[in-house]
């Protein structure tokens, strides 16, 4: 199974993803058109990705200029552009798949979409968010906007 993940670098938070047996495009659209479904931004949004040819297609360019989002893509090995990515895939190897072993594509499937819904985003803590969950982070952040 292939993960693709749209991650809120200021949270931490995961706002899209989607899964797949195999890696095309419509994956990371998926991704993507998830998290502009749950963000609905008003302004434009920079959205970071490796280059994979998903994020070189047609489809991806298109997807981008119709939702008034910004690419960004660093050269060739740049590995620190996608350090939080990267970091959020070790954590959900180490700490939910590398001890299971899964019947079949749903249940893994299943596993992923409680780690990420119903553990990493509203519970598990980042240093970077001084040690609260994304969801958390964000509420807290609000309260300070909206003086409440």
């Amino acid at each position: 199974m292939y993960l693709a993940v749209v991650i809120d670098l200021y949270s931490r938070r995961v706002v899209g993803w989607a899964m797949q047996s195999r890696q095309p495009t419509d994956l990371v659209l998926q991704a993507l058109l998830t998290a502009v479904w749950r963000r609905k931004p008003t302004e434009q949004v920079l959205i970071h990705s490796d280059q994979g040819c998903q994020f070189t297609s047609i489809e991806w360019a298109s997807f981008l200029k119709h939702h008034s989002l910004e690419h960004s893509m660093s050269r060739r090995g740049n590995c620190h552009d996608n350090a939080v990515a990267e970091s959020f895939f070790n954590l959900l190897k180490r700490e939910r798949i590398r001890r299971r072993t899964y019947k079949n594509r749903e249940e893994a499937r299943q596993d992923v979409f409680d780690y990420i819904e119903m553990f990493y985003n509203p519970k598990r803590k980042h240093a970077r968010n001084g040690m609260l969950s994304p969801v958390e982070f964000e509420r807290q952040q609000k309260v300070k906007r909206e003086g409440v």
